[in-house]
């Protein structure tokens, strides 16, 4: 399963680079024809794409690799750490885009050979729709953040080629000339908004969030499939890359051997991560009737009796 998603999110971020050098040096060629301030923002996001497509490549790389002696918890944080690299290039992508479309209100200038410009978008929205299903595909099968973060941008991108072309459209043909700088502003607002919805999940990762709700329930319903798991409690989650990481108590009997509690923990993590692919599981056995220390905010709690809660 490792090897496949390292596969996956690397063949990713390799058509990611490919497909922004290959629209780069189109756009180029379409500023130069055009003086689209619309084109340039798009130039510029596609020049970033690049840059944010490299990261993306070094960061599944690196997440890919194996916990060392160093890192004994994996590598996994190479994904998110990559993606606000990402984020980062976003929002300077926007800010330049935005202070150019200002440029261009007050100037007033016009835009040139719109057939040029709206050949090379409608080439580079068919480009980059390929690239997207490729992107979902393998997010699909590995949900790697870096790839989330990296098909934000082209996603970006297919507005940002309509935006290009209704706005040489509308300039050249109809001669609404504040239409070029007004797309680039709207362009502008329209990266932040996304490296702001980008920035969550990352962040999330770096600061090892909870999992959400509905995970964190099927992982009580399915560990509540053991009636020796009736009074779990103090479960702690979170993500890190593709792997995910569990813990939590569990009281036995103390006058059960050690032999047949490890026999039933064995056989629960067993089951456990055949359900949760990728988990790293640790399970504290606590003698039954032991109460947790009273400083500890999760003394106490029963994950079952909350599952029953909240239904």
């Amino acid at each position: 399963m490792s090897d496949t998603r390292a596969s996956l999110t690397r063949s990713a971020a390799m058509a990611s680079m490919l497909t922004a050098l290959f629209l780069g040096a189109l756009k180029l060629w379409a500023v130069w024809q055009t003086s689209s301030t619309a084109m340039l923002g798009s130039l510029a996001d596609t020049s970033l794409d690049f840059v944010a497509s490299v990261a993306t490549l070094v960061g599944v790389w690196v997440a890919a690799q194996p916990a060392d002696e160093d890192h004994r918890f994996g590598h996994g944080k190479a994904e998110p750490v990559a993606a606000m690299f990402q984020i980062i290039l976003i929002v300077l992508s926007a800010s330049a885009i935005g202070f150019r479309a200002i440029q261009r209100l007050a100037e007033g200038g016009e835009t040139r050979a719109a057939e040029e410009g709206i050949a090379v978008s409608v080439i580079a929205i068919a480009a980059t729709f390929g690239l997207i299903a490729w992107q979902r595909y393998v997010i699909r099968r590995t949900g790697s953040v870096a790839i989330k973060t990296d098909s934000v941008h082209y996603q970006s991108d297919l507005l940002l080629n309509v935006a290009v072309i209704a706005a040489l459209v509308l300039d050249q043909y109809m001669g609404f000339t504040k239409a070029d700088p007004l797309f680039g502003l709207a362009i502008a607002a329209w990266l932040l908004w996304n490296a702001w919805s980008a920035a969550t999940e990352a962040i999330d990762h770096l600061m090892d969030r909870e999992w959400p709700e509905e995970k964190r329930r099927a992982f009580v319903e399915a560990a509540a499939k053991h009636p020796e798991l009736s009074n779990l409690h103090d479960l702690r989650t979170r993500t890190s890359g593709y792997h995910d990481f569990a813990q939590f108590h569990v009281d036995l009997p103390g006058s059960m051997t050690v032999n047949d509690a490890h026999d039933i923990i064995e056989r629960v993590e067993e089951d456990l991560r055949s359900q949760f692919p990728d988990l790293e599981l640790l399970i504290h056995i606590d003698p039954l009737g032991h109460v947790d220390e009273p400083d500890n905010p999760l003394a106490e709690t029963n994950e079952f009796a909350h599952l029953k809660d909240t239904e």
